[in-house]
């Protein structure tokens, strides 16, 4: 199977607004739209994957052209999209390019937040469900779990996923600066920002002891703190809950501060000055500037984060070109095994169509000289076998010398004609029957 058989057609975050994702977006048993793909004629192996932010189905084709409209059509037939549309909307890589998307897609270098890590989990689980569904075969298992390894590799080798590029992960990173070890640490969230609750998410992920939520509206406090296996409190409650936090995380719609110096200092005192770490996410500020002239209180507002997550950006992108290179090295190795797997069955039809007619011109010399003694049949034998491998030692070489995909099919086009490799090859049964 040549390079070009290899596809991967689909939609994503750069190619389509959510309003036409969220169309095509799955769920519920990924056998069903896995069975559908093996079932469009030309589709040898397929792999499909979906997530909040791309759709797209890795597949192997004996004839690309026919399948991509089979495949296409399979991802927009349950949407109000026309074809032209469709066309529109999704993006198409073949060969060289489709290798290097997939390994860029495994190593978060195709996600909407570089060096992210939850794609190379889908990817894994997209791969687990095709193997299972037996939708995969030689060619997609190795490229699939190449794709691992090129996404193991640059996480070792870079430190692309080391920056934080989102607020909400910043506001941690600002927090383990601080406290060095978040394990045990009591987090309080007011207000209910998205924002706050992502952050929320990263600190639980970092072991944090306890989770208390602050808000106007107990009841969606009280849902909030149940998803966090937290306490809810009135937002009046706000002042006398501080003495028992390290982690204040505010993201209210009030239009003025809801938490002054003068509210905190009485605290710190309470808390023996041990550190208080104050996150303002809210836009206007919820809590007042003038608390970071306190000893031992840290805050920081939307415009800090803001900034770190600019300078981690500039970093990220240093380490995402590391990364590149490295999928270009990994490409090339996977197309190296690509072209093996071409050369291989020739080389093999080489060596048995040239083994054949030895035997058979062996066979034949042997009736003609009935009388000579055994061991001068073998040592014919062997200066014949020795013979035909000097013979075919040169062509083989040339089969194998690295040279551009393109001129690869046009050698072993050439090779095989020149050998008449795809006429009838006489067996060794032939042969046999001939002594």
């Amino acid at each position: 199977m040549s390079v070009d058989s290899i596809v991967v057609l689909g939609v994503n975050h750069k190619t389509a607004p959510v309003a036409i994702r969220e169309q095509l977006a799955f769920s519920g048993d990924i056998q069903i739209p896995l069975r559908k793909l093996m079932g469009i004629p030309h589709c040898v192996e397929c792999c499909f994957l979906s997530t909040c932010n791309r759709v797209e189905v890795i597949f192997t084709s004996s004839r690309p052209d026919d399948a991509i409209r089979g495949v296409r059509g399979f991802l927009f037939e349950n949407s109000s999209i026309s074809e032209e549309e469709a066309i529109h909307y999704t993006f198409l890589h073949q060969g060289q390019e489709a290798i290097i998307h997939l390994f860029r897609v495994a190593s978060s270098l195709d996600s909407m937040i570089v060096g992210e890590p939850q794609i190379l989990g889908q990817l894994k689980d997209a791969f687990r469900d095709a193997s299972e569904g037996h939708a995969t075969g030689a060619i997609l298992n190795r490229l699939m779990h190449k794709s691992f390894s090129v996404a193991k590799r640059i996480r070792t080798e870079t430190n692309i996923g080391s920056s934080a590029v989102s607020i909400s992960y910043a506001a941690v990173e600002l927090a383990k600066k601080i406290f060095g070890e978040l394990k045990g640490k009591k987090v309080m969230l007011v207000g209910a920002g998205e924002m706050a609750e992502l952050a929320a998410e990263h600190l639980i992920n970092q072991g944090v002891g306890g989770v208390v939520v602050a808000n106007r509206t107990l009841d969606r406090a009280v849902k909030l703190a149940r998803r966090f296996n937290g306490s809810a409190v009135a937002l009046t409650e706000l002042v006398e809950q501080l003495e028992g936090v390290d982690i204040l995380i505010s993201s209210t719609g009030a239009p003025g501060l809801i938490l002054t110096r003068d509210d905190v200092k009485p605290v710190m005192r309470q808390r023996k000055n041990k550190p208080l770490f104050l996150i303002d996410i809210a836009v206007p500020r919820d809590l007042d500037p003038e608390l970071n002239k306190l000893d031992n209180v840290y805050l920081y507002d939307i415009d800090d984060l803001t900034s770190v997550v600019e300078g981690n950006k500039a970093e990220r992108d240093k380490e995402a070109g590391k990364a590149e290179r490295i999928v270009a090295e990994e490409t090339l190795k996977f197309l190296q095994w690509l072209e093996s797997m071409q050369v291989s069955p020739t080389i093999i039809a080489l060596r048995q169509k040239v083994e054949a007619l030895r035997d058979r011109e062996l066979a034949r010399t042997f009736l003609q000289l009935k009388e000579l003694p055994e061991k001068e049949k073998r040592s014919v034998e062997i200066l014949a076998a020795s013979l035909v491998n000097k013979l075919i030692h040169d062509p083989m070489l040339f089969l194998k010398a690295e040279c551009p995909p393109e001129e690869k099919q046009q050698r072993l086009a050439l090779f095989r004609q020149m050998f008449g490799l795809d006429q009838h090859l006489p067996s060794r049964k032939d042969s046999d029957e001939t002594r």
